[in-house]
């Protein structure tokens, strides 16, 4: 039977390192593989609304085709399961909420994984606005976790690739 996630440790020491609050992600720390992509998901005060609305109840990932438990608006501290379905697998993957931004002009989250997940690290995602576009980035730090994951990360490497593609289309109308 798996740990409770009240039991589980942090997979990484830098939390909060995705930065997710900054418009610049300039320090990037050394170990890691890092990501970072800005997406257009359209225009106006609707948009910016609705997908603020929805990455914060956590449907870039949803939408992406993961399960998220327990549902809900995100929560600095919070610790939940992903499950991500990969063909026939269901992979669990524990994390907790790093930090969320809830600003005028920008809204989203990073999330740090636990041990048990399939990578060590964090990833963020950040909505924000210029004028009248809503961009999204995308953000991440990655490494080999410790344990039994480690032989599959070349694997969990090109899963990521996909689920990234996805999370860009995720907020579009």
């Amino acid at each position: 039977m798996p740990r409770p996630l009240s039991e589980r440790s942090a997979t990484y020491d830098e939390v909060g390192a995705t930065c997710p609050a900054e418009p610049e992600w300039r320090a990037r720390p050394r170990g890691y593989r890092s990501f970072e992509r800005t997406v257009v998901v359209g225009h106006g005060e609707h948009l910016w609304r609705s997908a603020s609305a929805a990455l914060l109840a956590w449907e870039v990932k949803t939408c992406s085709g993961f399960e998220v438990h327990p549902a809900g608006r995100v929560r600095t501290g919070q610790r939940l399961e992903l499950l991500a379905r990969i063909g026939p697998l269901r992979l669990r993957e524990p994390v907790f909420i790093a930090a969320v931004v809830d600003e005028p002009d920008r809204r989203g989250f990073a999330y740090g994984t636990l041990d048990g997940h399939p990578v060590a690290g964090e990833e963020a995602f950040v909505l924000h606005r210029e004028g009248d576009e809503v961009w999204l980035t995308l953000r991440s730090l990655t490494r080999p976790p410790r344990g039994r994951w480690r032989l599959a990360f070349p694997a969990v490497l090109v899963a990521q690739r996909v689920y990234r593609r996805r999370y860009a289309r995720a907020l579009r109308p």
